[in-house]
């Protein structure tokens, strides 16, 4: 303590060199000026006149800058301590002591930076908690389709198959546990681009209803396999990045197959492309399928939130549809929600003139 005191004391008379050294030189000028008085009226003023003014002065000073010193000690006593724990993420909060109004505003802008430091930690950190939350659930269903292809091949040594027809049974197994793993990756490749979005989007005039049927044809086989006919209804050219509204359309689908395959006969996949007001042109994709409990609504598209179907199935991460969200956010675009539990659910992508915008706020 008493080495900090020393150390504060020395930085406080150094930085008022300059005001010491201008009060030398007033009182050497008054001193002078008396002086002369006195060579012009012999006896007018007493030399020890002088004398005493000079030490009434300097102890006057003297009296202010210990003074001054004091009111200021503890602001150096909590600076010198915040130097000490500079490691602490805290240290910046010790300096509460501000004695002056450049004091305060300088400590003004230590706390606003510290407070801005902590909020941008505390994103990051909420960030990589939810990225490594993701990978080990990315990892324990990319783990299933592994384990049952790998059950399905020693079946098949064990007992090969005896007809074409059991063969075609075995080949269509494998081929949905591998689309489930090219899914699996596709969403992993894609979260990891979500970080860098600025530098992986194009925008351009894409043909939405090209679009959508290009991802009704990757999802082909599984719609024929659950009886699900998709349907495009409209023609409409956007600005949008096709590769990311792409993904976005094949997670509502994927969406839409995997909450319809359970209910009993032939059930519809509907898109519906259509102008609205303002030149805005809007996507629906509705599907014929189980629905969404309206206490679910609010939460689906919030990351790993899977509610009621979710754990029904057991197939779900709870990352398609927030991924979905992430990305119309990020191209300007508004992605809704509306379902009857059990009657079916439409989501709808509006598209709007100005809404590409807001990448030049968000990035530019």
């Amino acid at each position: 303590m008493k080495e900090r005191r020393r150390k504060a004391l020395i930085l406080f008379l150094r930085d008022r060199l300059l005001n010491i050294l201008l009060f030398i030189i007033v009182v050497g000028l008054a001193c002078g000026l008396y002086l002369l008085e006195n060579a012009r009226y012999p006896g007018l003023i007493e030399t020890e006149t002088i004398y005493y003014f000079i030490l009434l002065t300097c102890f006057l000073y003297a009296v202010w800058l210990l003074i001054d010193y004091i009111r200021q000690r503890y602001y150096f006593d909590q600076m010198y301590e915040a130097l000490e724990r500079s490691d602490d993420i805290g240290a910046a909060t010790i300096i509460q002591a501000m004695a002056t109004e450049e004091q305060k505003l300088a400590a003004q802008v230590i706390h606003d930076q510290h407070r801005t430091y902590l909020n941008e930690l505390n994103r990051l950190r909420r960030q990589q908690e939810l990225h490594n939350h993701f990978v080990l659930q990315w990892v324990h269903h990319m783990k299933t389709p592994v384990s049952v292809i790998d059950l399905q091949l020693q079946e098949s040594r064990r007992q090969p198959p005896a007809g074409e027809a059991e063969w075609l049974q075995l080949m269509d197994s494998i081929k949905e546990e591998t689309e489930r793993l090219t899914n699996g990756l596709e969403m992993m490749l894609h979260t990891a681009r979500l970080d860098k979005f600025e530098m992986d989007v194009h925008l351009a005039k894409t043909p939405l209803h090209e679009l959508a049927r290009s991802v009704v044809n990757t999802h082909k086989r599984l719609c024929i396999r659950y009886s699900i006919f998709p349907r495009v209804e409209g023609e409409a050219y956007v600005e949008t990045d096709g590769k990311w509204m792409s993904f976005v359309i094949s997670q509502l689908v994927s969406n839409a197959i995997k909450y319809s395959r359970s209910k009993p006969g032939s059930k519809t996949l509907l898109f519906r492309i259509y102008a609205v007001e303002d030149g805005a042109v809007k996507l629906e994709v509705a599907d014929s399928g189980i629905g969404i409990a309206q206490h679910d609504l609010p939460r689906i598209f919030d990351p790993f939130f899977t509610g009621e179907n979710g754990r029904a199935t057991g197939d779900s991460t709870g990352m398609g549809l927030y991924l979905a969200k992430q990305v119309c956010n990020r191209l300007g675009h508004l992605l809704n929600v509306q379902s009857e539990l059990g009657e079916g659910t439409t989501f709808s992508i509006t598209f709007r003139p100005r809404g590409i915008h807001v990448i030049e706020s968000a990035y530019g």
